[in-house]
């Protein structure tokens, strides 16, 4: 699914180079849930947009679903991100005039799938996350859980590759990380590969697989028996 070798990633601060990633070799299989974890400062952001295609690397390659994405223009990755990649943000970045059904069809707009269809579709996500009867709210009349689950079915109607979020639970209190954590297991048993970028051991330990960076390396990935919900 997701395979990276040799990643190196920098940026210039005035006259000094900071090394960002340094030599990341990684691999990710179908169907794995992995949370990626470090410090502030350890690459582990930076990784997120690498694999999201929102951010460019200096050198090294990325395979994706079996493409090379590695040098691609600003145009087909943003094609290849709404095709094979499902995004999940700490902040939920729904768009406040829109209703939520609105919300979760944006992304086949962009795909150019027929109306109809996209209806049809928003709706099936947004009952799979719990929140058929909310389809006509706006994202600033429901809590920030519910939020949350909007963009995790804006994330999936589209069917990705993969699911990628980046400190989904961040804003929400301990029961509905809870909550969030259950679809996102529910999602990856039924298939879904997740890869899940957290700073919070009690929120990794839902996963099948932690990544840890450290001053832009890899220091340390292991499997795990997750915590069932």
């Amino acid at each position: 699914m997701i395979e990276l070798n040799h990643i190196v990633k920098t940026y210039q601060t005035g006259d000094e180079t900071l090394i960002a990633l340094n030599d990341i070799s990684l691999k990710i299989e179908k169907g794995e849930f992995t949370a990626i974890m470090g410090p502030s400062g350890s690459g582990k952001s930076t990784m997120m947009n690498i694999l999201g295609l929102l951010d460019r690397f200096d050198s090294g390659t990325y395979q994706l679903n079996g493409k090379d994405v590695s040098d691609l223009r600003d145009n087909e990755s943003a094609r290849v991100r709404n095709k094979e990649i499902g995004f999940v943000f700490q902040s939920f970045n729904l768009m406040p005039r829109m209703t939520i059904l609105e919300n979760v069809e944006l992304p086949m707009v962009y795909a150019g799938v027929p109306a109809k269809e996209r209806k049809k579709r928003a709706l099936k996500a947004l009952e799979r996350v719990g929140l058929g009867d909310r389809v006509k709210h706006k994202p600033n009349e429901i809590s920030g859980g519910q939020k949350q689950r909007v963009a995790i079915a804006r994330a999936i109607v589209n069917n990705p590759s993969v699911l990628m979020a980046d400190e989904p639970t961040g804003n929400l209190d301990s029961k509905t990380t809870i909550d969030i954590l259950r679809i996102f297991q529910e999602l990856n048993a039924e298939g879904t590969t997740i890869v899940m970028v957290t700073h919070e051991p009690e929120v990794a330990i839902y996963t099948k697989r932690i990544v840890s960076f450290f001053d832009g390396s890899l220091q340390d990935d292991r499997l795990q028996k997750p915590e069932i919900l």
